[in-house]
C-alpha cells in the first residue's frame, strides 16, 4: 500500500520552487482539501530567508552570487544567524546532496581562506578555522553539473574532483570582493567569527587543563 505524505512531498516541491527561480509549483490533497503553492522570485536568497525565519541574522541582505565555469553553473546564497550550529544545504542538479561532496570542500576552503585574507588586510593576527567561519551560518549551494559522478551509499555526495577547484576559485573571488565592498557587514561576520575561535580555544584549554589535573591525580 503506498500512503502519500503531504508534508514530505510539500516540503521537497517548496525545495525545488525554490532552487528554480521564479517557477511555480502547486500541491493539492483531494484527500482533506490541503493546497499549497511555492514561487520564489529570489529564488536562493528566499530559501536561506526561509532558513533564517526564526533566527536574528546578523546582516539583512544575504550575501548571493552565481557564476559559470566549463560549463558548471554555480550559486550561492549564505546569511549569517547569532546562533551556533552550521547550516549548509547542498545541491546539484536539483539533488540534494546531503552528504555533501567536492562543492562543499571548495566552498569550505574558499570561505575560510578569503575571511583570514580579509583579516590579514585589515591587520587582524588571529586565525580562523573552518569551524569559526561556518557557525552560524546559513547558507544554500545549488551546481548544474553536466556529468555528475555520485558517491556513497544513497548516491548524494558529489564525487567530480574538477568542481572543489571551480567552486574555491568562484567563491574566493566573489567573497573577498563583497567583503572589501561592503566593510559594515564585513566587520560584524568577522567579529562573529572570531568570538567562535575564543570560544574554541577556551573549550581547548579547559579540556587540557582537566587532563593535565586528572594525570596529577593519579
Amino acid at each position: 500500500e503506498t500512503e502519500f505524505q503531504y508534508d514530505i512531498l510539500a516540503s521537497r516541491l517548496r525545495e525545488l520552487a525554490f532552487l528554480n527561480k521564479g517557477l511555480k509549483i502547486s500541491i493539492h490533497d483531494e484527500r482533506d482539501d490541503r493546497k499549497d503553492e511555492f514561487s520564489y522570485g529570489n529564488g536562493l536568497v528566499d530559501f536561506v530567508e526561509f532558513m533564517n525565519k526564526n533566527k536574528k541574522a546578523l546582516h539583512s541582505d544575504a550575501i548571493h552570487f552565481v557564476k559559470e565555469d566549463n560549463s558548471i553553473l554555480v550559486e550561492v546564497a549564505m546569511q549569517y544567524q547569532d546562533g551556533y550550529n552550521e547550516n549548509v544545504v547542498s545541491f546539484v542538479n536539483n539533488i540534494n546532496t546531503i552528504e555533501h561532496g567536492t562543492h562543499y570542500v571548495g566552498f569550505s576552503t574558499a570561505l575560510t581562506r578569503a575571511m583570514n585574507d580579509y583579516m590579514k588586510k585589515k591587520n587582524i593576527n588571529d586565525k580562523l578555522s573552518g569551524s569559526d567561519v561556518k557557525e552560524g551560518l546559513s547558507c544554500v549551494i545549488s551546481l548544474k553539473v553536466p556529468e555528475p559522478q555520485f558517491e556513497g551509499q544513497t548516491k548524494t555526495k558529489l564525487g567530480n574532483s574538477n568542481v572543489k577547484g571551480i567552486v574555491d576559485h568562484l567563491v574566493f573571488g566573489k567573497l573577498t570582493t563583497f567583503l572589501e565592498e561592503n566593510p559594515k557587514v564585513a566587520k560584524v561576520i568577522i567579529d562573529k567569527c572570531l568570538l567562535s575561535a575564543k570560544a574554541r580555544e577556551a573549550a581547548k584549554r579547559a579540556r587540557e587543563l582537566t587532563r593535565r589535573k586528572s594525570a596529577l591525580d593519579s
